[in-house]
């Protein structure tokens, strides 16, 4: 019983001691929790003051793009007016010379008359000098006095003339050097031509390059086989190539020097590194060899990079200008040649496309696009095939979507994509609006005017082939991969033509339009008949599989 109670005093003594602790953490635990609420609380406040910042720069950013597209619509509104300004008074000017030729002409006649007249009167005035020798004197005297007073006149009014001509010219070179703001480099300007704006310019593709633009002085009948070096070299410069015009100088002892050399010796003589550059340079001398006229090659680089900005991919016109891409090279432009231009967004392959297929439909006319809205209440197919990106962008504002409108640049789209590739619906334009999904009424609204614009029967065939070929839909994410050789494709190199192994974006055959990518499918009725292109057998068409 001792030893018991021993161990029960030992053990009522362990008991408090643990009492003792428990109560001692039961205090850290409350201080604890305490802390904890209140970090919680300060989280919570942290939280709210994010979500506010975000909103209010989200907020910012949408104002910001707002006053950008202000911004870009004033600017192209300025340009426009300035041109409308500029062929007004070109339009009086040839007016008043008009107005001044016609004076010319009358004192003409009257000088011609009094010349006339004074030689008349020198012709009879041997026989009537002596009997009237007074009277001829006055006469002749005063056909004098007329015939100088007219050409006095004459003299002052060229001075006139001179004067206003030389004001006119004056006006016209401030005006010149005012609008070429770019960031175009000396070799790309020529000293008699008016070019407005550089490659930041949004104006749209007005100015177009012929073969007669050049400075040099060249006959287009000789044939270029026979044209000098002085020629060939003035025709580098002016087409876009003027950094080897220096060693071309030293290689080159006619025309007929290019046309015979091979690939390699563009590279080797020439140092051309550039496989754009020697690509446009072989196009042209192909050209040149087979005489044929192509509306292509008359859009320069220049051109190019406006195009880029009316079919909304304005961030690659740095590099297009630096491989001095122009509008027959965008007639063969292949996959490869896309992604070195680094264009690897499978959307943008697909715009590039769609844009030059309109071309082609268009033959080429650099003003095919539309750039403003028109007097068209429902557009058919037809005219949403040459709208571009602004003029997407302005029917976004026409069916109150005026605030995801600025979302669009960038993103190459146009009335060609939205009309040609089947695979872009309502769904792709959303997405790059950057609509959230859970905005279903407002997705709803925009599949509406959608349908609407493009018609029931082209949603409808969109719908259709999506669902019957089960492909993917467009993302912003999709890239491009260059197409890689195996070893058995190595013993058919040879048997094949060079043009064979072009993948060419869009080929001008309707034959190789099945091998374009994303392209292989049978237009709808809205757009056949536009272009040979289009208007392919059905038997051409990709095998789809019933519906399950």
């Amino acid at each position: 019983m001792t030893r018991l109670e021993g161990d029960k005093e030992s053990l009522v003594l362990q008991v408090s001691v643990l009492t003792d602790q428990v109560e001692a953490q039961g205090v850290k635990i409350s201080d604890l929790e305490s802390s904890l609420e209140e970090h919680q609380h300060k989280l919570n406040s942290t939280e709210e003051m994010l979500q506010q910042e975000l909103l209010s720069r989200t907020s910012l950013e949408s104002q910001k793009l707002n006053l950008m597209g202000e911004v870009s619509y004033l600017k192209l509104k300025l340009v426009d007016m300035e041109e409308k300004q500029f062929h007004g008074v070109e339009r009086q000017h040839k007016a008043e010379k008009m107005k001044d030729c016609k004076h010319i002409v009358i004192l003409w006649y009257c000088i011609h008359g009094y010349m006339m007249e004074l030689q008349r009167l020198k012709t009879g005035m041997e026989t009537l000098l002596v009997a009237n020798d007074e009277k001829v004197s006055r006469r002749l005297s005063k056909v004098t006095i007329n015939l100088f007073f007219s050409l006095g006149l004459v003299v002052r009014f060229l001075n006139i003339m001179y004067s206003m001509s030389m004001k006119s010219n004056t006006v016209l070179s401030s005006r010149i050097r005012r609008t070429q703001s770019g960031g175009l480099q000396g070799e790309d300007l020529e000293p008699n031509q008016f070019r407005r704006g550089g490659l930041r310019a949004t104006a749209g593709p007005r100015l177009t390059r012929t073969p007669e633009s050049g400075s040099t002085v060249r006959d287009m009948n000789t044939p270029f086989s026979q044209w000098t070096r002085e020629q060939v070299c003035g025709w580098l410069e002016d087409y876009g190539l003027g950094q080897y015009v220096n060693l071309t100088r030293q290689w080159v002892d006619s025309g007929q020097t290019l046309l015979s050399a091979r690939p390699q010796d563009f590279e080797k003589e020439m140092g051309i590194n550039h496989p754009l550059h020697r690509k446009k340079l072989q196009l042209a001398l192909r050209g040149f060899s087979t005489k044929a006229l192509e509306k292509s090659s008359e859009l320069d680089h220049i051109w190019v990079t406006r195009w880029l900005d009316d079919i909304g991919l304005p961030q690659y016109k740095d590099q297009f200008h630096e491989g001095r891409v122009d509008g027959r090279m965008l007639q063969y432009l292949t996959v490869n040649d896309l992604l070195f231009l680094k264009v690897t967004s499978q959307l943008h392959h697909l715009s590039i496309k769609c844009a030059i297929h309109v071309l082609h439909v268009n033959k080429f006319n650099p003003h095919c696009l539309r750039r403003r809205p028109g007097e068209e209440r429902n557009p058919s197919p037809s005219e949403v095939i040459q709208w571009s990106n602004h003029r997407v962008m302005e029917w976004l504002r026409a069916v109150d979507l005026a605030e995801y409108a600025p979302n669009l640049r960038g993103s190459g789209v146009h009335g060609g994509l939205i009309i040609l590739e089947l695979r872009f619906s309502s769904e792709t334009l959303a997405m790059l609006l950057n609509i959230p999904p859970q905005k279903t009424l407002l997705r709803r609204h925009l599949a509406t005017a959608f349908t609407a614009l493009v018609g029931t029967q082209a949603s409808l065939e969109k719908r259709e082939y999506a669902n019957a070929t089960g492909h993917a839909p467009l993302t912003t994410a999709a890239k491009v991969r260059p197409k890689k050789l195996g070893f058995t494709h190595f013993s058919h190199l040879r048997k094949r033509r060079p043009d064979d192994l072009a993948d060419y974006i869009c080929p001008i055959d309707s034959g190789g339009l099945s091998a374009m990518n994303g392209f292989s499918h049978l237009p709808y009725a809205g757009v056949r008949g536009l272009s040979p292109i289009l208007d392919r057998e059905p038997e051409r068409r990709e095998q789809v599989g019933p519906k399950s």
